[in-house]
């Protein structure tokens, strides 16, 4: 039985707007093999079935070390995100300059008030 360790995963992959993703395809984390890519654009027609897909087969992959999401897209599957408890692939939200970050601070002062 083989398993697959954490030297085994050397990809990045990413969920997120056209200019996210775009940025780490010219960065150079672009991927695609087999009609399998490393990546997902999220538009306002990509429906929340489509994002929930990609992110179980993201985290599921045994190459991708780092998964990248926008915060607004993690935001549409929202439970699913929170439910991901593994270490590899790490999940990590980044901002989109179309949309403010909302920072961990940010929540817990909404959540007690100012």
């Amino acid at each position: 039985m083989a398993t697959t360790s954490f030297k085994d995963r050397n990809l990045l992959a990413v969920i997120g707007d056209e200019d996210s993703v775009t940025g780490m395809l010219l960065a150079g984390i672009g991927h695609v093999e087999h009609q399998k890519k490393n990546f997902l654009i999220v538009d306002s027609k990509t429906q929340v079935s489509t994002i929930e897909a990609a992110f179980q087969e993201f985290t599921e992959r045994k190459d991708i070390a780092i998964l990248l999401i926008n915060q607004h897209v993690a935001e549409k599957i929202r439970p699913t995100v929170d439910k991901y408890q593994q270490a590899f692939p790490a999940l990590l939200e980044i901002p989109s300059k179309d949309h403010p970050y909302d920072s961990v601070l940010k929540r817990v002062q909404k959540l007690f008030g100012d």
